[in-house]
């Protein structure tokens, strides 16, 4: 994330180009000399590794193979004046006997390289006329044309022809591509769902909407609902809804004034693939580890970065910035945080807490051999797998016992210089540097790393004890220096994550810690916090982020058994379901049906996040609840994310008809560079920004509306970058959204009548076939258990209610994933908020642990819901 520093100056750097249009004829005076090479090579002048002449009118370079970077190898002509606020017509022929993507710059000739213009064109073997038009920002007396040809792994042959800049053009108007003015989720809908869709249209009356089915047959009909002016867009819309239409199938298509949709789909799996697919973005950004081809396929395949193989100077012993420490650090792996090299510490810990409470919410679907991960099949679940590979990241950037900040994290690790694009992590040559640490970063690690250690326990009780440890010397360092706040200037090489505000992270930090070890210090640093209770601190309008971080402890506290007091628990949980109430709110009144309404319309950097984000906490409302309004919310926030949106674009890559596929990235570059792909299905672009934060959005849409402030374009890093803090509240939500199925809301404590209420003597769901697993480590005086309820029935298995009773006296202390009680010898599990139906070959899994004296047994009887379980 942030890649500003593109635009700070490498010649490789930002783009600061036009929209893709014909530029009008200019009026100017002609700037280059030479350009029809009529009076041979002068003044144009080449680096001295491609040999330039002219044959047959053009002037021809011989590129070498193996160049690495485009701007090792250039063509230019310099003494280009150029004026502040003057647009100018750039217009050239070319070919190239290999087909290359060069890069064509308008820029200070001297470091810092400042561009005016800097696009990438792709050139092929028939000679082809590249027109741009660009508006100077500042005056130039002499400034350079600057072809830059190399990176290609073959020889070729570049020729260039027809060279013309000229003053006095038509600044271009840029015309995002809409398509359909019927907007719709292009993955689909599910069967029990909201189903509903925007249309644009300059009609003030209702329409007529028409759902077909994919034979053409007219489905259902209906009228449109006029919304006026949208002015996240300022599109005059209308909205429509079919709701319900229940029959599963494919192709669907709406059809509004002889306007059609992209096709979709009604049905229960719909989120299947979208689930494994935004998880397996983590395994792709993993440093200092190859990426296998038989788990993502060649395409995606490549060496280990940052690994201390040449040109890299590795991750295994990396020095502090400026020489502001006198040690190493071996903080090899981890995740690369987005389009670049950097990983930090900020960044990291959202991202790998967001996994874990994926996990911690749905660990009967995420076990062992769910992923594409190398560790799978190691008995560990693979989203923990990939999680530990961050976390051991976290952990590796505290500072040694016996450092003056003890105990605490460096903020980020990250390249000296920022890197062009394109750059493959394993042929970064910048020397790697520890930044300063930071309370955030330290606080970050200490909630994520208690995070982890209680759902590492049962599978890896060493690591978990490490994990704890690490989390406590933090908490201890983070009290100790509680105001060490990152430089918001350090954005050389990486972005500066600043964060002047930490009590957030000291709120999440108390909240995982207290959650994981029940101990007084921290539920006093949780209750006692200026957050505790303040739904607008918690819970921001705008949508929680790395910045933000106290919704993650209060989260967690809501739906993960602890040791708060009923009171304590209703005000934390009111405090969600009030957050969920206003979110619910936006997307009831919004023509996009999206639960993001940011003050005065402000679209912020990683908007898309910020929308997942709220719905995580919409999801957690109605996991706790059950009531509709949530679960429809986050429903509809997801037709916004893969299509309905002003723009009828997915910004999912892989997923619906219209989908991004250019995100900002170093190694994901085909825009750039053909020989190499685009972002892997599952990958979230940012989306809309209206601060408009780089130097492509800022040429090209200037003025846009907030909803229509971005481009899927690989140099517009603030609205089309990825990262992994966007990337994790995706996989949670699509993991949520896969589970819903054919979900009716789940259980309505408030209605008697409800079939899923444990409440109601006619409960339908009467003993149903079951196998329980129960498989306990024990030690000296203690117990760990880790139960599994399988259904292996016929139908789905709500509300259950396991009981057993121990033969001695064992007492359990604390427990995961469910609900129990314990009366003598007597126990009985419930579920959790988010686990009360097992569906047919599913499971549940939940744990406890517990205490005993002398020797113990496991239990071999249990019931499930009154009916005899057998055991596995």
């Amino acid at each position: 994330m942030l890649g500003a520093a593109l635009a700070a100056g490498l010649a490789a750097g930002a783009l600061a180009a036009s929209a893709a249009v014909t530029p009008a004829t200019a009026a100017g005076p002609e700037l280059i000399d030479n350009g029809g090479f009529s009076s041979g090579t002068t003044p144009w002048w080449w680096t001295e590794n491609i040999p330039s002449t002219v044959v047959d009118g053009r002037l021809c370079a011989d590129v070498p193979a193996g160049t690495t970077n485009p701007w090792d190898a250039i063509i230019g002509q310099d003494g280009i004046p150029l004026a502040a606020g003057e647009s100018y017509a750039l217009s050239f022929t070319a070919s190239a006997t290999t087909p290359i993507t060069i890069r064509t710059n308008v820029q200070l000739a001297v470091d810092p390289w400042t561009t005016e213009l800097a696009s990438p064109d792709a050139i092929g073997a028939t000679p082809t006329t590249v027109s741009h038009v660009f508006t100077a920002g500042a005056d130039n007396d002499a400034a350079q044309l600057a072809f830059q040809i190399g990176g290609s792994d073959a020889a070729y042959t570049f020729c260039l022809d027809d060279v013309s800049l000229t003053g006095g053009a038509e600044p271009p108007v840029y015309e995002p591509d809409t398509g359909s003015p019927v907007r719709v989720n292009q993955v689909g809908y599910l069967t029990e769902g909201p189903k509903s869709g925007t249309v644009v249209t300059d009609a003030t009356t209702a329409r007529t909407w028409t759902l077909h089915d994919a034979d053409g047959t007219e489905v259902a009909t209906g009228s449109t609902v006029p919304q006026g002016v949208d002015p996240t867009s300022e599109q005059n819309v209308h909205t429509f809804d079919f709701s319900s239409v229940t029959e599963p199938g494919d192709g669907y298509t709406v059809t509004v004034d002889g306007e059609t949709s992209e096709p979709f789909t009604i049905g229960d799996g719909i989120y299947d693939g979208l689930r494994d697919d935004a998880l397996a973005f983590f395994y792709h950004q993993r440093s200092g580890i190859e990426i296998d081809a038989d788990l993502v396929g060649e395409e995606y395949a490549r060496p280990a970065g940052h690994a201390n193989a040449a040109p890299n100077q590795g991750d295994d012993n990396v020095p502090c910035w400026q020489d502001r420490c006198d040690y190493t650090l071996d903080a090899a792996g981890g995740w690369y945080d987005a389009g670049d090299h950097g990983k930090y510490v900020v960044n990291g810990g959202i991202s790998v807490a967001q996994l874990l409470s994926a996990y911690e919410r749905d660990s009967a679907e995420l076990g062992d051999s769910t992923l594409a991960v190398p560790e799978r099949g190691n008995g560990v679940p693979d989203l923990l797998d990939e999680a530990r590979w961050e976390l051991d990241f976290l952990t590796s950037m505290q500072v040694p016992a016996g450092e003056e900040l003890a105990g605490m994290a460096h903020h980020k690790l990250h390249d000296a210089q920022w890197t062009g694009l394109p750059t493959m992590p394993w042929e970064d040559p910048q020397p790697r540097e520890l930044h300063p640490p930071s309370t955030a970063a330290t606080l970050n690690l200490a909630a994520a790393a208690a995070q982890g250690a209680r759902l590492f326990e049962e599978y890896d009780a060493a690591y978990a004890a490490e994990l704890l440890t690490a989390a406590e010397t933090a908490w201890d360092a983070a009290i100790a220096h509680p105001a060490v706040l990152a430089d918001p200037t350090d954005g050389t090489g990486g972005g500066a994550y600043s964060d002047g505000n930490v009590s957030d992270e000291f709120f999440w930090a108390a909240s995982e810690l207290f959650i994981t070890t029940g101990a007084a210090e921290y539920r006093q640093a949780v209750t006692g916090s200026e957050l505790w209770n303040d739904t607008a601190a918690l819970f921001p309008n705008g949508g929680f982020s790395w910045g933000s971080t106290a919704a993650l402890g209060a989260l967690d506290l809501a739906t993960v058994d602890n040791g708060l007091t009923a009171g304590e628990l209703a005000t934390v949980r009111a405090n969600v379901t009030d957050a969920a109430d206003g979110f619910a709110a936006q997307a009831e009144q919004q023509a996009y049906g999206l639960p993001y309404l940011p003050d005065d319309y402000a679209y912020v950097w990683g908007s898309n996040s910020q929308v997942l984000n709220n719905m995580v906490v919409l999801a957690a409302a109605h996991d706790l609840t059950g009531d509709t309004e949530y679960r429809d919310a986050v429903l509809t926030g997801l037709d916004y994310i893969l299509g309905r949106n002003p723009l009828n674009l997915s910004y999912v890559t892989g997923y619906g008809e219209r989908d991004v596929e250019n995100q900002h990235h170093r190694f994901w570059a085909n825009q750039l560079d053909a020989s190499l792909p685009h972002p892997p299905a599952g990958s979230l672009a940012g989306g809309p920004d209206s601060s408009l934060e780089d130097p492509v959005a800022q040429d090209t849409l200037g003025g846009c509306a907030p909803a229509m402030c971005y481009m899927d374009h690989i140099e517009s890093y603030s609205t089309n970058e990825v990262t992994i803090n966007w990337n994790a509240p995706l996989a949670w939500i699509a993991a949520y959204a896969d589970g819903l199925g054919g979900d009716d809301g789940g259980e309505d404590p408030d209605d008697p009548d409800d079939p899923d209420d444990p409440d109601d003597p006619d409960d339908p769901d009467d003993p149903a076939a079951c196998e329980v697993s129960y498989v306990s480590n024990r030690w000296s005086g203690g117990f760990s258990t880790q139960v599994t309820v399988r259904n292996t029935g016929d139908t789905a298995i709500s509300a259950w209610e396991l009981a057993w009773s121990f033969d001695d006296a064992q007492r359990i202390t604390n427990h995961w994933n469910s609900v129990i009680t314990q009366s003598g010898r007597d126990v009985t599990a419930r579920p959790a908020a988010w686990n009360g139906t097992i569906q047919p070959g599913s499971s549940v899994n939940f744990g406890f642990n517990g205490t005993v004296s002398g020797a113990a047994a496991d239990p071999d009887a249990f019931t499930l819901n009154g009916g005899a379980c057998d055991t596995a």
